[in-house]
């Protein structure tokens, strides 16, 4: 796994399969049947930057400013589609409309339904956008960017926009990290990085900053609990450590630890209930940090056994794959 904390090499789609981008190639885990296989391998030249599932189709973002799209369930690639100007970390589904944000910090929306694809085109970043989510509705898109910005669009409109509905200045590092709560359309978590270290909740119809407390080490990414008022950040250095919190206390529930390099990227299961972290040390271990159940201590007795099993089998841990 390429150890760069600006890409996103981890999604986990709602028909249950995961997938992981390693350098060039692209595999995916089919958690239902215990599957793995390997999707595609880009060229030499090249290398995989960001991966997003839109049901059984998963979008690649490249090195080489390209994304291709693919039908997993046949292997068979679709479209590759290119226009844009920089390489691609990161991406994020609107239904048909597929938002990629790249390396020279505009975003890119592309119909993917049609020949000419981009539709249209956002421009409020200086540099690089590492961090990119429609909300669950799909009227709103946050962008994070290593200009330490945060913004909120609207939805994409033809040609070039220069105007968020939103812009936040409050992190003091690159903002990679950001989630929609799903129980809360308008709540956003964002996590800044080492200079920063800080978790922010936004009310993105007002623009109000809620709350915001220092997570003592670099956010990698951001989780909500579907079920409970938790959320999960995974972190860098010292502990490499994934944290659960209650919201909106920001309480710590349990830290879960295990990585031996920080935690780049995480992903949620379908069902809500694991949590599965990629990390440096190229190992992608599975959490189950939300149980479903109407007992609270019951919950954080299974996150704490899953903790304890990683902890207990070596570096690559019963409740981890080794992606060496």
């Amino acid at each position: 796994m390429v150890d760069d904390y600006y890409l996103n090499l981890l999604d986990w789609s709602d028909e249950n399969v995961l997938a992981v981008g390693l350098g060039r190639n692209v595999y995916t885990m089919n958690m239902t049947t215990s599957t793995i296989g390997l999707l595609t391998t880009l060229p030499e030249s090249d290398r995989v930057t960001s991966v997003s599932w839109n049901g059984h189709h998963l979008a690649i973002g490249t090195e080489n400013a390209e994304v291709q799209i693919w039908d997993a369930k046949a292997s068979k690639r679709l479209r590759t589609m290119r226009g844009m100007a920089a390489r691609v970390p990161s991406l994020s589904w609107n239904q048909n409309i597929l938002s990629s944000g790249c390396r020279n910090g505009l975003i890119y929306h592309s119909d993917v339904r049609v020949a000419s694809h981009l539709v249209g085109s956002f421009q409020g970043h200086t540099q690089e956008v590492c961090g990119l989510k429609w909300s669950l509705d799909g009227t709103q898109l946050a962008s994070g960017g290593n200009d330490n910005v945060v913004n909120v669009w609207g939805a994409p409109m033809a040609g070039l926009v220069t105007t968020a509905e939103h812009t936040f200045t409050h992190h003091t590092a690159a903002v990679k990290a950001l989630a929609w709560c799903p129980w809360q359309s308008n709540l956003l978590a964002t996590g800044g990085g080492t200079a920063d270290r800080h978790i922010r909740f936004w009310n993105t119809l007002s623009g109000a900053c809620l709350n915001a407390v220092d997570a003592e080490s670099q956010v990698c990414s951001l989780q909500w609990s579907k079920e409970y008022r938790e959320i999960v950040s995974s972190h860098g250095v010292a502990k490499n450590q994934l944290t659960i919190w209650r919201y909106p206390t920001m309480t710590k529930v349990a830290e879960l630890t295990g990585h031996t390099a920080r935690v780049l990227h995480t992903a949620i299961s379908p069902d809500g209930q694991v949590v599965a972290s990629a990390s440096g040390d190229e190992t992608l271990r599975l959490w189950e940090c939300f149980a479903s159940t109407n007992d609270p201590a019951a919950a954080r007795a299974a996150a704490t056994k899953a903790a304890a099993k990683a902890m207990a089998h070596g570096p690559n841990g019963l409740s981890s794959l080794s992606m060496r």
